[in-house]
Parts: structure tokens; sequence; C-alpha cells
């Protein structure tokens, strides 16, 4: 496994879409065009929405994701008139009511808003839509400041899930990445949502994070399995110290854990998940038997977008808010990344879009591929139809030299140890990654 380790350790995406937001190519794109491909095809009524709430008290030096810090609350109204104008654009676009099948609060800390301020942001948005009874509607809760006002409000509008960010509870690392949290209150947060009604509480938990050592993953998923949350995400950290505005600088490579220490984290820390009954779903994730995440997957119908691995499989995500990213299958549009920028568009009655990508033919089937395998670990070979000079599944064969995975019948299976190069194999597949080979590092390191 070490030198596996070391063969395929490279920088490489994490595929919640392809074409991945690096290689987009914007000169496909326009904002006609990118109405035109939500309008494509209206088979279906049904939508997800994702909301970003960039909003945070303070910086958790471990996170890349686009944050506003500010302990001024007066901030709330005039970030939820902007999200409200931004969705009465997009409610003309579709032409129809939408059905408003999946909701998902990001950020930023979604309850660093007032359970007010997100009760008139979402019963507005859900009197403007169909919502039927099988709904998914889950948001991301800090244990620090998720109240239990929090829980009660979102769960009586309609929210069933929660995830709760934890990452490691060993002091020394909790002061490394600025998110300190007792195991106290993560246990009292988690034990209220169940009694309010919750059907699934997800862990979010973090390996190779600076200072962790193989005793504080152990250490962490022990106290985790106490509680036995319903799903757990045990990702890997990213790190991206390049990207704008990111704390990772507060520390350097010398103080992570090497590429084998970490990937020993991660079989210790799944051995220790399935012993207690966990169920492996996908990348980075595990679930009870009986959680649906867990159903979806044995049923293979797993699905994975920008908001990650889902049950709820709708052809239009639309994203709200501040360097949200939209999908409309054939299409991806991402927001603006500065607040003033997007509030400035809206003030114009502009779609606050920065850039975007109209797939092709080539990327409409390579999209499937990566999805089957990211989702099922299998897909197949069936490319005819691709306008390509490299040949895919030559590519494969050195994976399946190293019992990755198998090729038969012209379907890709991969192996049990293959899962923890997924990320590799569909690179395997990845045009565009091939067709564009820079310099500068773009992604994190797959191990």
């Amino acid at each position: 496994m070490r030198e596996l380790i070391q063969k395929y350790n490279v920088p490489g995406p994490r595929y919640t879409s392809y074409p991945t937001v690096p290689f987009w190519d914007d000169s496909t794109y326009n904002e006609a065009l990118w109405i035109k491909s939500l309008q494509k095809d209206n088979s279906s009524r049904e939508i997800s929405l994702y909301i970003h709430l960039p909003f945070c008290e303070s910086l958790c030096t471990f996170c890349a994701c686009n944050k506003r810090i500010t302990k001024r609350h007066e901030v709330e109204i005039p970030y939820i008139e902007a999200l409200l104008k931004e969705w009465d654009m997009y409610l003309k676009i579709l032409q129809h009511r939408p059905v408003l099948k999946e909701i998902h609060l990001g950020g930023g800390t979604p309850t660093f808003f007032d359970p007010k301020h997100l009760t008139y942001l979402l019963e507005t948005i859900k009197h403007s839509c169909d919502v039927p009874e099988d709904v998914s509607y889950s948001f991301e809760g800090h244990p620090n400041n998720t109240t239990i006002n929090h829980l009660q409000t979102l769960y009586k509008l309609g929210f069933n899930r929660v995830s709760y960010g934890i990452q490691d509870y060993n002091p020394k690392v909790q002061i490394a990445i600025h998110r300190i949290q007792s195991f106290e209150t993560v246990k009292k947060i988690t034990e209220a949502s169940r009694r309010i009604g919750y059907t699934s509480v997800s862990h979010d938990l973090i390996y190779g994070l600076p200072m962790q050592t193989l005793e504080d993953v152990i250490s962490t998923i022990h106290r985790t399995t106490e509680l036995m949350p319903d799903r757990i995400a045990f990702y890997s950290y990213a790190h991206v110290p390049w990207t704008k505005g990111n704390g990772q600088r507060g520390y350097d490579e010398k103080d992570l854990p090497s590429a084998e220490l970490k990937r020993q984290q991660y079989e210790v820390g799944k051995q220790m998940l399935e012993e207690h009954g966990y169920i492996e779903i996908g990348m980075d994730h595990f679930a009870l038997p009986d959680d649906e995440l867990a159903k979806a997957y044995k049923r293979k119908s797993l699905h994975r977008n920008f908001m990650g691995y889902t049950t709820t499989k709708t052809d239009k995500m639309i994203g709200l808010g501040v360097s949200a990213i939209s999908d409309s299958w054939f299409g991806f549009s991402q927001n603006e990344k500065n607040l003033n920028n997007y509030y400035s568009d809206l003030s114009k009655d502009q779609l606050p879009v920065s850039r975007g990508h109209i797939l092709d033919e080539n990327d409409l089937i390579i999209r499937r591929k990566i999805l089957d395998l990211m989702c099922h670990f299998e897909t197949t070979l069936d490319l005819l139809e691709l306008d390509t000079q490299f040949d895919i599944k030559n590519d494969l064969t050195e994976f399946e030299a190293d019992n990755l995975l198998e090729i038969q019948n012209n379907t890709v299976q991969v192996k049990p140890a293959g899962k923890a190069f997924i990320r590799n194999i569909c690179m395997a597949f990845d045009l565009r990654l091939k067709a564009k080979q820079t310099e500068s590092q773009l992604f994190s390191m797959t191990i």
C-alpha cells in the first residue's frame, strides 16, 4: 500500500462536478446560454436549492469555503433580501412553479442567522413553490451556536437533517484549526436534535489535520461512536493555502501528517466505523444501515452534486447567495464570490453570476461516467460517441495492473483496495484535465 500511496498521491479534483470548476470554459458561457440550459428540459418541475449563508463569527483555519467573518448581525436582513431578489429572478427564468424537493443551507455558518430571519427567508421561498411530502431539507450547524430555537424553527419548516462540524476532539488540534468545542457541547446538541425529531444527524470529521496524530483520530472516533450519529462524513483535509482569503496560511506542510500517516488515519478510522455497523458510502462518507443514504447506496440511486452525496436526484439545482453554484445538468453557473459585487449586480437587476460553463457532448458523457464511479464505484466503457484523442481504456490498465479495478464485458468495477484511489481513477476519464495540464497546483492531494 505504501508504494501505491507514493505513486498516486498527486493533486486531483474531488469531483463534485464534471468539468471541475478550474477547467470550466468561460468562452462557452454567457447569461443567455445559461438561461437556455435551465429551460432546456422542463419534463420535471423538481428542483434542489442550495443557499449559501457566508457569515461566521470566527475563522476556522482548516476551512477553504467562501466566508465572511463578522460579529455584526445587522448584516442578516440585507443579505436575506438579496437572496430573495435573486430567487425571484430564477422563478421568472424557470417559467413554472417549481417543486422544491431539496434544500441545503451551507456556509459559512447558517446558524449565525437568527431563527426568525431564517423563517422569513424559507417561508417566502416555500410559498412560491409546491412542496411534496418526500423532501430532504438539511442544514449545517455549528455545535457552539446552534440553539434549541434554531432546531425547532427549522424542523417546523420541514428540515429533517442536520450536519454538525466536529473535525477532531483533541484540544491541541482544535487550537491549531481554531475550532474549539467540547464533547459535552456536541453531545447536548446531538441529543436535542433527535428529541425534536430530526431523522438524520450527521457529524463531520476530518483526518490529516495539522498536529493530528493517529491516536487523535482513534480517540475522536471513539467519542463519536458514543453518540452514533446516523451519518459520518470522514473527510480528507484539503490543504489549499493558495486559495484567496484562506486561513490555512497559519500553519504549513511540516505541521501536517505524512501521506502514509494520513492514509493510515483513514484506514484505521474506517475499520472502527465499520466495526460499529457503519457502511462506507461513496468517497469519505459512512452511514448506518437504516439511514436513507445507505439505502440509496444499496439500490444504486445515490447522487452527487455540489452539496455532496444526496438521496435526491433532480436535474436542476439552483444556488443562491455569494459564490453559490447552480447546475442545470447541461450547464453550470457560479455567483460572484465578492459580497459587494454580488449586491451590486442585484441592485442593477442582473443575475449575480461571475462565470460558468455549458457542457458539450463529451462533457455530458464523461460527467455520467465520473458520477457513476463516485457514487457506485463502477461504470461502463461505452465511449464510442466520444470525440477525443485520449484513450481512456488504455489509461485504466495501470490501475488494473495494480489490482485496484477490473474491466470485464466493457464494465469498470473498482475493487475494495481501489476505493482509496477513486479520485485518481476518475482522473483517467477527465478529458479536460488531460488536455489542460498545468504546472500550477489547482487541487488538494488525492491521498
